[in-house]
């Protein structure tokens, strides 16, 4: 009996580390680190080519758009990248599923700038600085946050994941005055001079101090007074 009872606990701890994921495989946040050095050849951001998507969520429905970049560069030695850093614009902000110039658009895109969510008046813009770049393994594991359920929950970190990841990818994003370091994968190609980068994840957005119907003080989630605190980001990337 005893040794069964081993045997169980053996399977169910086994089971709950492939559901959580292999330390260090999952997309996730921590402190900021240290900035990558980045030796090599420096390229430029293709602004024309490269779009950082937004999507936020609630019970009943959901909002996306686009943050523009205003500029950035990759660092590239040989086939590896090994630094760069990218400049956003918050105040450029759109907003894709309301008619541009309509009221809702308007006072949604207010409160979005407003000290309730960017603060954009006094932090117009945020920054991505790599401090990372690994590979990313056959046997690395894209864990899923588990959400409250509705019409509208957010979508999965493995379901906006590459289907063919090749790197991990770290980094220091501050928003609204918050550094913090989220690391996610990537499907990276280098070939002619260009750098080509897709990824898709999720962030909290509180971890940044984006407050505004914070889920964890909803007291009744059926009724629909919150906001995930889940936002999705799916960036496409060129340099040159």
């Amino acid at each position: 009996m005893k040794i069964t009872k081993q045997i169980g606990l053996f399977l169910a701890a086994t089971m709950i580390a492939f559901a959580c994921g292999k330390p260090g495989d999952t997309v996730e946040t921590t402190d900021a680190q240290e900035v990558a050095a980045g030796e090599g050849q420096t390229l430029n951001l293709d602004l024309a080519s490269t779009t950082i998507s937004w999507t936020g969520y609630k019970p009943a429905g959901k909002h996306f758009g686009k943050i523009p970049s205003t500029g950035g560069t990759l660092t590239v030695a040989g086939d590896q990248i090994t630094g760069g850093s990218f400049t956003f614009d918050i105040p450029g902000l759109t907003i894709e599923d309301m008619e541009a110039g309509s009221e809702f658009h308007g006072k949604l895109y207010g409160h979005l700038q407003s000290a309730d969510f960017f603060d954009a008046a006094n932090f117009p813009t945020a920054t991505f600085e790599i401090t990372g770049v690994a590979p990313f393994s056959s046997s690395d594991v894209i864990a899923d946050k588990q959400e409250f359920s509705s019409e509208f929950t957010p979508s999965s970190d493995s379901s906006l994941s590459p289907s063919n990841p090749t790197h991990w990818i770290s980094g220091n994003l501050t928003m609204r005055g918050t550094t913090k370091n989220i690391k996610f994968p990537a499907a990276v190609s280098i070939a002619n001079g260009t750098v080509a980068a897709k990824a898709g994840f999720n962030i909290d957005r509180t971890q940044w101090g984006l407050m505004y119907g914070d889920e964890a003080a909803a007291t009744d989630k059926a009724k629909d007074q919150f906001i995930y605190n889940t936002v999705s980001l799916v960036l496409d990337v060129t340099a040159k």
